[in-house]
């Protein structure tokens, strides 16, 4: 089992319901595929540094998660055919990756 983390940007003109839907959606992938969500954060809407697709803006949410490497490839086969996604990133964590992590959640988790 190896650390991952994905962030994803979801279109700007989605509703409440279909955000949750899409988060549910790639939450259950991992799930459904023997994959351990260690945490997952959700960004809110945050301007981008370019348009992407004509938009200035999007919803951005973070999954860090274990699972085998065979996961990854038709995880991010789904990313790419859902139309509602606009960008995503999957990075492989090393050992200091993973330790700044932990360090990021406590921090957040203090802070509220």
């Amino acid at each position: 089992m190896n650390n991952y983390e994905t962030v994803f940007i979801l279109n700007p003109v989605l509703s409440d319901t279909q955000i949750e839907e899409t988060v549910k959606k790639f939450e259950d992938f991992l799930k459904k595929n023997e994959a351990k969500i260690v945490a997952k954060e959700n960004w809110g809407l945050k301007k981008l540094a370019y348009p992407i697709q004509n938009k200035k803006s999007g919803f951005y949410h973070l999954f860090e998660f274990k699972a085998p490497g065979e996961v990854i490839t038709p995880y991010e086969q789904e990313f790419r055919r859902d139309e509602r996604i606009m960008r995503f990133l999957t990075v492989k964590l090393d050992k200091h990756a993973i330790e700044w992590a932990e360090k990021r959640r406590t921090r957040l988790k203090a802070k509220a």
